[in-house]
């Protein structure tokens, strides 16, 4: 199977300071990727540069083999961390808006996951909790048949309770073969979902496998994301 994410060489500074430095990975498609690393070790920006958002960089980047663009981003369903939705957007109205934009946006089923979620179809978004808020955004990226979903901390005003919930809806509503890159604090509450993990410390790789391979030792991810930061973060 090609690479869905392929990526050699790159790095991003904003003016004197690197966020990025040399940085080379890659990872098969149809796999759950967990992207982990705590704040200021340069997810964020390598997120922006994936999804289209940040262009000013050097290195090479490729999304199924075109570099992210036009192309890219039809491919790319994204999941921001902070909201993007209108203050005076009801769901419904959400729904409408990203059901012009993207071909592969299936209304129906949007519409079927509000109740799901019991999320009241004209309340607006100014007057949702980040939790409901969070959960519409996820709606409107899930019911789209992407071939890449990159999800920005696609829980983290959601309550413990719902997690589990969010999850499943996740893993039930992902495309056969499609590939999500997801990045989370919240490694203990999601870690079994992933198939590869990419950490990332002071905008450098740190560390890149199968979940099957760095759990041999018996040790968790979370465990393993404690050992290897506790070096990098401790100088």
């Amino acid at each position: 199977m090609s690479e869905i994410i392929s990526v050699k060489n790159l790095s991003k500074s904003y003016g004197s300071q690197k966020v990025l430095s040399n940085v080379s990975f890659g990872f098969e498609g149809g796999q759950i990727i967990g992207l982990l690393g705590p704040n200021g070790s340069g997810k964020t920006s390598l997120i922006k540069i994936l999804t289209g958002l940040i262009n000013d960089y050097t290195g090479e980047v490729l999304i199924d083999g075109n570099k992210p663009g036009k192309i890219s981003k039809a491919l790319v369903a994204f999941l921001p961390e902070k909201t993007y939705l209108a203050s005076w957007m009801t769901a419904d109205d959400a729904v409408n808006y990203i059901a012009d934009f993207y071909d592969d946006f299936d209304k129906e089923k949007a519409m079927h996951m509000l109740d799901v979620f019991q999320l009241p179809h004209k309340q607006k978004a100014k007057t949702m909790s980040k939790g409901m808020q969070e959960k519409l955004q996820l709606i409107l990226v899930m019911c789209r048949n992407a071939k890449l979903y990159i999800l920005d901390e696609p829980m983290g005003g959601v309550d413990p309770a719902a997690r589990d919930f969010i999850l499943e809806t996740i893993l039930k509503n992902r495309p056969e073969g499609s590939t999500i890159l997801m990045s989370t604090h919240l490694i203990q509450d999601v870690e079994e979902i992933f198939d590869s993990i990419l950490m990332i410390g002071r905008g450098k790789v740190l560390m890149q496998d199968t979940v099957d391979n760095i759990t041999n030792s018996g040790k968790s991810i979370n465990d393993i994301f404690k050992e290897v930061f506790s070096v990098d973060w401790s100088f």
